[in-house]
């Protein structure tokens, strides 16, 4: 075993321990971003000037109102940037538009002593548009060939042969939504100027590295004239990997300017209809079977919808061409990406990063096309497991690792979940039940952990030690809730051999640990806990050579366990404070800069190969749900998981992210509607889904009356930090099972064999559509190419017909 998955004698990681932030969260005292607007003097309050219609050319823009409001100080517009007007990485978000490009774009921002000032002087703004057409859906976009960003394409085998060798062959198209991240904390920022002109950014972010370049490069300044701090965050999902920059932008040019600190918050209307989401995609599809079920071949198009700026959407759009395969074997196929470019807030990063787009289209795929193949789902899925000893790759070249888990917790979740004995159970309770039917399902997740950009994949940390034997750590990583911090902690005290209570963790902040990575594509762990162990293991070693001598042993013979330094074969002990306190009289560095690097990742964009994932993140999950004839009303009955965490650092905080990432998924796949008014009216572009009134999220009446989840025991990530994996993500996936349940619930309404289409979200709507599709249906045909109506049970934009 590798240096950096083996586990020392009694480690504090792989114990089951609460948040290190529980307490405060529950009593209300932990702080936030805006929290600290209350502890800071002469605050002005920032407030947008938001332009409601979806596009069109700013003619005129009239502040002299908004400064004559009482309480208003100043209307910060593009005229006062003294550096770059941009708050993109891509250069195409200007900060200050001269074009809006969605409905509620910000055009300018009013600074005011309080925020009903600020937010009187906002509406007094005047705005004049030069209207223009505007692209809404997905569909105007791809009509109109709308589109911006990479063209990517996925090539593997030779796909033509593939199908000339495949017995039945369908094709079809699939529609499905996108999802907002509704974090409970909304954007936040709050800027300082110190008397040397230094610029202190408080920001609900999850890269702070990035907001401070950005900050920079608006204000005109180099990032060591920037800091940027980030104490915790009420929830980011991914929403704020990207989109905080230019919100801490506006906070800071307004301190820049009045010399004053300034607060930003986005109200939840404002969240909703200024930030982005999770893309909607469209995807159009041919598929091949062998006749016996197995995947020869697969040629698909995937156009996600970007909104109107690039953001984070080219890496989405190639994590999605990554995960098409999901668990899945594919020996052939052609696969290419476009990003449509839309006037709607431009979408974003959200947990999964579009492996769940990529992985939901071909599940959706294998749901549709069992029926025809006269196939059960779970048997047509489990013959196409990727399968070991067979020297299988991904479709863009890389080997897959540990493919035997994906048959080992698949098989578990059937074993602990008496899958067998409950479809027995839950035939007899349908054939009982003209009006109710119930389902279970069972799908699978292998989900890559790294950057796909490889420069990404580093990490680091500083580790200080104080003469009293207290220790502090600080690492580029983010906390949102996720538990990373718990974990840090955990590695930190595991390496030097010292009880949990004596280390402490600072918040992030950039003259702390530079040039970080974003919290995000489930490496936060991975990342920085190699490199706070490489820090910790830089002092360990310091600190056995000044123990060595006072143990009168050889350093390499001395143990530091549970807060004592000892020697093999002795009795002679040394306390850590004493130790620490002997190194400082020694004059040894109590101090340590950490830095790691993910090893054996390359990825080539152009070709669209390589090895871009340090690992495969594993899962399945069972999902048995209920289903109301009359409505289209479900719930969820059961859910069955296993998860593949590797040696598992923290059971209580993956158990929860396990859990969490779940009904998150199934929020995406069942009941998260976003709606935006498509129609030629004054309010065209307008998100109508503003507030959690309208946009529903999953609640204690959606969550399973049975949640079981088990981590994979056994199961040691060679190369990974203390032999653990990756647990943000991939949890997200497991809730494919739910939506191929409610379809297999909709189809059991109508006679054997049907193959019915759901729209996603599956919303109780949509399964009565299927419901009433399936009863009035026949069985299909058995799907030989060529042959068959070409017609198929069609909910929502899904469509399935034979090639």
């Amino acid at each position: 075993m590798s240096q950096l998955s083996e586990r020392p004698e009694k480690p504090v990681v792989g114990v089951p321990l609460p948040h290190e932030s529980a307490a405060l969260h529950v009593t209300g005292t932990a702080l936030y971003t805006d929290d600290l607007v209350h502890r800071t003097k002469d605050v002005l309050h920032a407030y947008p000037v938001q332009a409601m219609k979806a596009h069109g050319t700013v003619t005129a823009l009239r502040t002299e109102a908004a400064l004559a409001v009482p309480g208003v100080v100043r209307v910060l517009t593009g005229a006062d940037v003294p550096g770059v007007n941009d708050a993109g990485m891509k250069h195409d978000e200007p900060l200050f538009p001269d074009e809006v490009m969605f409905h509620g774009h910000a055009v300018a921002w009013v600074l005011g002593e309080t925020l009903e000032a600020a937010r009187i002087g906002a509406a007094a703004v005047e705005v004049e548009l030069d209207e223009q057409p505007a692209l809404v859906t997905l569909d105007d976009a791809i009509a109109a060939g709308s589109y911006h960003g990479a063209k990517p394409v996925m090539v593997t085998g030779d796909v033509d042969a593939g199908f000339a060798e495949s017995a039945h062959v369908f094709t079809g198209t699939f529609q499905f939504a996108g999802q907002e991240h509704f974090y409970l904390e909304t954007h936040a920022a709050l800027a300082q100027i110190d008397e040397n002109g230094q610029v202190f950014v408080q920001s609900s972010t999850q890269h702070p590295s990035e907001t401070q370049e950005i900050v920079a490069h608006v204000l005109g300044l180099h990032s060591h004239e920037v800091t940027v701090q980030c104490l915790r965050m009420g929830g980011g999902f991914g929403g704020k990997e990207m989109q905080p920059h230019g919100f801490a932008a506006v906070a800071a040019l307004g301190a820049r300017l009045t010399g004053r600190p300034v607060r930003m918050r986005l109200n939840r209307t404002q969240d909703l209809t200024m930030s982005g989401k999770r893309h909607g995609f469209h995807a159009e599809w041919k598929i091949g079977f062998d006749a016996e079920g197995h995947i020869q071949a697969l040629e698909a198009t995937l156009v996600a919808d970007g909104g109107w700026s690039l953001d984070l959407s080219e890496p989405v759009l190639a994590r999605a061409l990554c995960h098409i395969d999901n668990t899945y074997w594919i020996p052939h196929a052609r696969v290419a990406g476009r990003i449509a470019k839309t006037h709607t807030v431009s979408n974003t990063a959200f947990r999964g990063f579009g492996g769940p787009q990529g992985m939901l289209v071909i599940e959706d795929i294998l749901g549709r096309c069992a029926p025809r193949l006269g196939l059960d789902p779970m048997e047509l899925r489990a013959r196409n497991f990727y399968r070991p000893g067979q020297g299988q790759a991904t479709p863009y070249g890389q080997p897959v690792t540990q493919p035997e888990r994906i048959a080992t917790v698949w098989q578990q979740v059937q074993d602990d979940g008496r899958i067998a004995d409950r479809k027995r159970e839950i035939a007899a309770f349908n054939a009982a039940h003209p009006h109710t039917k119930r389902a279970v399902a069972l799908t699978g997740v292998k989900f890559g952990i790294s950057f796909n950009l490889t420069a990404f994949n580093q990490g680091g940390a500083l580790v200080l030690i104080y003469k009293d034997g207290s220790v502090l750590i600080n690492h580029g990583g983010t906390e949102m809730g996720q538990g990373l911090h718990t974990k840090m902690m955990q590695v930190a005290a595991t390496t030097l051999g010292i009880p949990l209570h004596k280390v402490r963790l600072a918040p992030t902040r950039t003259d702390k640990v530079p040039n970080t990575s974003a919290t995000a594509a489930s490496s936060g762990t991975d990342l920085n806990g190699g490199a706070i162990k490489d820090a910790c293991e830089q002092l360990r070693e310091r600190l056995l050579r000044v123990a060595g001598t006072q143990l009168g042993a050889n350093a390499s013979d001395v143990r530091i366990v549970e807060g004592v330094a000892r020697s093999l074969g002795s009795d002679k002990e040394l306390a850590w404070d004493d130790l620490v306190r002997t190194a400082y009289f020694q004059r040894v560095q109590l101090s340590a800069a950490g830095f790691y690097r993910t090893e054996g990742l390359h990825w080539d964009a152009q070709s669209f190969r390589g090895s871009p994932f340090k690992y495969f993140a594993i899962g399945a999950a069972a999902t048995e749900v209920e289903v109301d004839g009359f409505t289209g009303a479900y719930r969820i009955r059961r859910v069955d998981i296993v998860h593949d965490v590797g040696d598992s650092l923290s059971p209580l905080i993956d158990i929860g992210q396990v859990e969490g990432g779940y009904v998150q998924g199934a929020g995406w796949l069942t009941l998260e509607d976003l709606r935006w008014d498509t129609g030629d009216g004054p309010h065209r572009g307008r998100l109508a889904t503003q507030a959690a009134s309208t946009y529903k999220l999953p609640s204690f009446s959606e969550m399973p009356e049975e949640f079981h989840v088990t981590l994979l025991e056994n199961a040691t990530e060679e190369g990974a930090v203390y032999g653990s994996k990756a647990v943000g993500e991939p949890p997200l996936m497991l809730a494919f099972s739910v939506r191929e349940a409610l379809r297999q619930a909709a189809a059991a309404f109508g006679p054997a064999g049907v193959s019915v289409e759901l729209a996603s979200p599956a919303t109780p709507e949509a399964v009565y559509w299927a419901v009433e599709a399936a009863r009035g249906r026949t069985p299909e045909p058995s799907g030989d190419s060529g042959s068959g109506d070409g017609s198929a049970v069609a909910v929502g934009a899904s469509v399935l017909s034979n090639a």
